[in-house]
């Protein structure tokens, strides 16, 4: 049998240790060979008390049926997104999501691993989503006013493509159909959903924005179409984001991000206006305007299959397209000197404009984050700026870098260093656009949250 040398373990063991998420690894004997404090946490308990022996002796409710890990085991076969219940030694109950993988070496399986999210807080944070989103709604005398803060005329801009794109979504906001928006990430999707809802005639009733990436896949159907109660322990009727938009605007951000299977449910919704609570057999009729967002092309997510078809074609009644800033040059300088003027007024300063020079690196930089990048370079400049215009010397310093490539690189042909430059200003660039969302920045670079942390980290050392 293959066995895990001690330099491997002990390798395997920091490296794991550095994951935020609670990893369970046993070996083919059931016998935990490593377990990690997050896991511990989502347990109740302590290390000691599960490192070394055998997974039922530390929880006895489970059976090699019931547990995860020994199923994978038994059957050399993943486990994803599984919900598993179970009581520890102490007597404590636990709810978890589970994906479980085998551990294979030259062909022979030698243990599971175990990643686990703590479904008990997962729920709670459901619930008090909800619960807020109702206070808010019950609160609210004119409902748009607390939950939408954009009309179109904040969308600015002199390109008439978006001029005549803003026309058409004030004509279409009167109708009831749904209607999908396309745009790369700080195009100012939610700003003109926002705007639309706020032209529509709904414009007095609720305006609900949920992005789909944000709630985990096991969650987010409970989040859209409220619980029964008992559909789990301990829940209760309660609405969801559907109920809760009666009357009004439902914005689904990131809709590509929805599993397969819910977005099934979505276009049901779509066609018959009916939902049903997670647990229950009754049909609730709703009367909600859908608008979904992507980030990537339609056609990109059909063929990639993270958009069914059918859903596809019943959204795409009205489409729009938001224009990346780079295909409007027109407003690259429009909007320079409008954010001026606003961080003018918000930090009491007085810039007057741009050098020319300035002005010049502006038209030619490729802007990947769109307004939102424009818009968060030009507060960082006006925060720094001494003179009356802004200049390169006040860029943020890996544009400054990308503006005026060192002589070092120029000079330097190798491609280790070269690439670790490019690596840490591209970095630094995600974080920047995405104030510092570790999460959100894994995703511009499209690579996993561990990996970002672990760059970070080598960075700062």
């Amino acid at each position: 049998m293959v066995q895990l040398t001690a330099l491997t373990q002990e390798v395997l063991s920091a490296i794991l240790k550095t994951i935020d998420e609670g990893i369970h690894v046993v070996n083919t004997e059931g016998k935990t060979i490593f377990y990690n404090e997050v896991a511990a946490r989502h347990d109740g308990m302590d290390v000691k008390e599960v490192q070394g022996k055998h997974l039922i002796d530390a929880f006895p409710s489970l059976t090699e049926n019931s547990s995860t890990l020994l199923r994978v085991i038994k059957t050399g076969k993943p486990i994803y997104n599984q919900t598993q219940v179970y009581v520890n030694m102490h007597g404590t109950r636990i709810d978890t999501i589970n994906t479980t993988l085998p551990i294979f070496v030259d062909k022979e399986i030698i243990g599971a691993v175990e990643i686990a999210k703590d479904y008990s807080r997962m729920k709670q944070l459901a619930e008090s989503l909800l619960d807020l989103q109702k206070n808010v709604n019950k609160n609210s005398k004119k409902k748009t006013l607390k939950n939408v803060k954009y009309t179109l005329d904040d969308l600015k801009t002199v390109n008439p493509t978006f001029q005549n794109m803003k026309n058409e979504a004030r004509k279409l906001a009167k109708s009831d159909s749904p209607i999908l928006v396309y745009g790369e990430s700080g195009t100012g999707k939610e700003l003109f959903v926002q705007g639309i809802h706020h032209a529509s005639l709904r414009g007095d009733g609720p305006f609900i924005a949920q992005n789909c990436a944000a709630i985990p896949e096991t969650l987010l159907e409970s989040i859209l179409f409220g619980t029964a109660k008992g559909s789990y322990t301990g829940a209760v009727e309660r609405k969801g984001l559907f109920e809760l938009a009666d009357g009004g605007t439902l914005f689904l951000d990131e809709l590509h991000t929805m599993p397969i299977e819910l977005q099934a449910k979505l276009l049901r919704v779509l066609e018959d206006g009916m939902i049903r609570r997670v647990g229950s057999a009754q049909n609730i009729a709703v009367e909600v305007r859908v608008i979904a967002a992507m980030n990537v092309h339609p056609n990109t997510a059909l063929q990639n299959q993270k958009l069914r078809s059918d859903l596809y074609y019943r959204l795409n009644v009205f489409t729009f397209s938001l224009l990346p800033i780079r295909d409007r040059k027109e407003d690259i300088l429009f909007l320079t000197h409008y954010f001026i003027t606003f961080f003018n007024q918000k930090l009491h300063k007085r810039i007057k404009g741009a050098e020319k020079k300035l002005e010049s690196f502006f038209m030619s930089h490729p802007w990947p984050g769109n307004v939102r990048e424009l818009k968060h370079c030009i507060e960082y400049m006006m925060n720094v700026c001494e003179g009356e215009f802004l200049r390169m010397d006040d860029l943020p310093i890996m544009m400054k870098q990308q503006a005026a490539p060192s002589e070092k690189v120029d000079k330097d042909l190798s491609l280790r260093k070269n690439m670790e430059v490019l690596e840490k200003q591209l970095i630094d660039k995600a974080l920047n656009l995405t104030d510092g969302n570790i999460n959100q920045a894994a995703k511009l670079l499209e690579i996993p949250r561990q990996t970002l942390q672990y760059k970070i980290k080598k960075i700062k050392d």
